[in-house]
């Protein structure tokens, strides 16, 4: 049976039930401050058992629905970590494009995308833009249009908006220097950690400079893939417009 949680007095005490929800709450609440960074290792269950005054099953369970939710990672015999965007199971998470190889037994893409980052600007947010990133129309963001190949074929186009503020200092040069994921940079260099994101996805043609770019004609079909993610608390921190070449690759997800 768990322990009684310490009194309402306490800012660390979950005040009602079901308590194990309140843990995770409090853990979610840590993550948020930055108490714990990416990568890094958290307390152990019996240490946050004692920290919040409930039993270490209650502690686990937390943990359990953070590990599944993709925000904390257990390795055996090491401990539970914050997991990152860096991490190779973590990485492709938001990534649901596919070589059509991957269905046919074999491993998926071996190498990382080639990105060759077009543009990199500060603009003044559209009401649109505004909207999708809880902004006011007219606000700062920052804009990215880059385009990913694969086996140095153009098949992916994007789009991003970034709100200005916690993005300060990010250039075209960043992330032409950056060899590791995107969201892992956003991690490390601005203390931003997407943690879900939500889709719309839809069969679109190219306009002229779209096709121009994935070196496509304007007859081609794609799939357009329009994609909100957001840090803790459901604060949304980028919308992103994705254009996918499907003749080789295909968008897979699996639900459960």
């Amino acid at each position: 049976m768990a322990a009684s949680p310490a009194s309402a007095t306490s800012p660390l005490a979950p005040a009602f039930s079901p308590l194990y929800q309140q843990i995770k709450g409090l853990i979610l609440q840590s993550l948020q401050s930055g108490e714990w960074k990416p990568g890094e290792a958290i307390p152990s269950e019996l240490d946050l058992a004692a920290r919040y005054r409930v039993s270490q099953g209650t502690v686990r369970k937390a943990i359990d629905e953070l590990a599944a939710d993709n925000l904390l990672l257990r390795r055996q015999g090491k401990g539970t970590f914050v997991a990152t965007h860096a991490e190779q199971q973590v990485q492709y998470r938001f990534l649901r494009l596919m070589p059509d190889a991957f269905d046919a037994g074999e491993p998926r893409q071996a190498t990382p995308a080639e990105r060759h980052v077009i543009d990199c600007k500060r603009v003044r947010a559209s009401a649109e833009v505004a909207r999708a990133l809880a902004l006011r129309a007219g606000d700062g963001v920052l804009q990215v249009r880059r385009v990913l190949s694969f086996s140095g074929r153009p098949t992916i186009l994007e789009d991003l908006w970034l709100p200005g503020a916690p993005f300060k200092g990010l250039t075209a040069e960043r992330l032409r220097d950056n060899l590791g994921p995107m969201y892992a940079l956003f991690e490390t260099e601005f203390g931003v950690r997407m943690v879900r994101a939500e889709e719309k996805i839809r069969a679109v043609l190219p306009d002229a400079a779209q096709s121009a770019l994935l070196k496509i004609s304007r007859s081609t079909p794609l799939l357009s893939v329009e994609r909100v993610a957001y840090t803790y608390n459901d604060v949304p921190m980028e919308l992103r417009r994705g254009l996918y070449l499907t003749d080789m690759h295909h968008y897979r997800n699996v639900l459960s």
